[in-house]
């Protein structure tokens, strides 16, 4: 197997596990680069690597996303006879998931249209994805604490979505997790483990799909072979399958937390390395 192959399984495995995994996969994939060499993905195999962590969290929530365009294609009807928009949207529990994601969506995309070509050239650093990873691992171990059972979908607020979205958009800065970030936050604003893990993926796709969106800017080439491409998209996405159905059953136990040791001994391990 050629090293162009193996390097694209290898990135592939790593996006599809960071990617869901409270341990930030921009961090990882950081961190990588510094220490073994690893090149950046060239621009449409990073966008590759999203379409296949992208399929799995459609394939993971396929009913979630049918039933809501179901009843977002039967809204215009529903408003008629009930009363318009408020009224579909207090009795329909998907009208109101689908109203809630393009609330949280609103924060993500305005931090992330202002702020990402900053982020990367300042916060790309590796002593700051170390410290970033400690900070993640703080609010993973401060999950812990939060007692359940939690509000549901039926009391959750576009307030509590704006947060959520905010904290998404924040971790466009390598080092903290976006999964770890959204749910925490869920968390702490006294919501439900089962929505909190639903919730924050559903969200993730306008996230990820923006993200496709900006790092196009024109014209895509690549000097990698379509079959290496092809086996790290694959990879990505049966990795990611797995890492996130494991993640919602960690979530659903209130096990948040057991991640926070490795973000903070990685993160740790890090600064030592480089500052010292």
């Amino acid at each position: 197997m050629q090293m162009e192959t193996l390097q694209a399984i290898l990135l592939g495995a790593i996006q599809g596990l960071t990617e869901f995994l409270p341990v930030s996969s921009s961090g990882h994939l950081v961190v990588l680069q510094n220490i073994f060499g690893l090149h950046e993905p060239e621009l449409l195999f990073d966008i590759s690597l999203h379409v296949g962590t992208l399929v799995a969290v459609c394939v993971v929530f396929r009913e979630d996303i049918v039933a809501i365009l179901k009843d977002l294609a039967r809204l215009p009807v529903a408003c008629k006879p009930s009363g318009g928009f408020r009224a579909v949207y207090a009795e329909n529990a998907n009208i109101r998931m689908a109203w809630l994601i393009v609330a949280g969506s609103i924060p993500t995309g305005i931090l992330g249209l202002c702020f990402h070509r900053m982020v990367e050239d300042i916060f790309g650093t590796v002593q700051i994805v170390g410290l970033m990873l400690m900070v993640t691992g703080t609010f993973l171990w401060l999950t812990r604490y939060r007692r359940q059972p939690g509000r549901a979908i039926d009391r959750m607020t576009t307030v509590d979505a704006l947060c959520i979205g905010l904290a998404q958009g924040l971790a466009i800065m390598p080092g903290i997790s976006r999964s770890g970030a959204t749910i925490a936050v869920m968390l702490f604003l006294g919501l439900d483990r089962q929505l909190a893990g639903r919730y924050s993926f559903l969200l993730s796709i306008p996230a990820i799909l923006g993200a496709l969106a900006l790092n196009i800017d024109g014209g895509i080439q690549t000097g990698m072979s379509l079959g290496s491409i092809i086996a790290g998209t694959v990879i990505a996405g049966i990795v990611g399958y797995v890492a996130l159905i494991a993640l919602l059953r960690i979530v659903r136990k209130g096990r948040l937390h057991l991640f926070s040791p490795y973000c903070w001994l990685l993160g740790a391990t890090i600064l030592v390395w480089y500052w010292i």
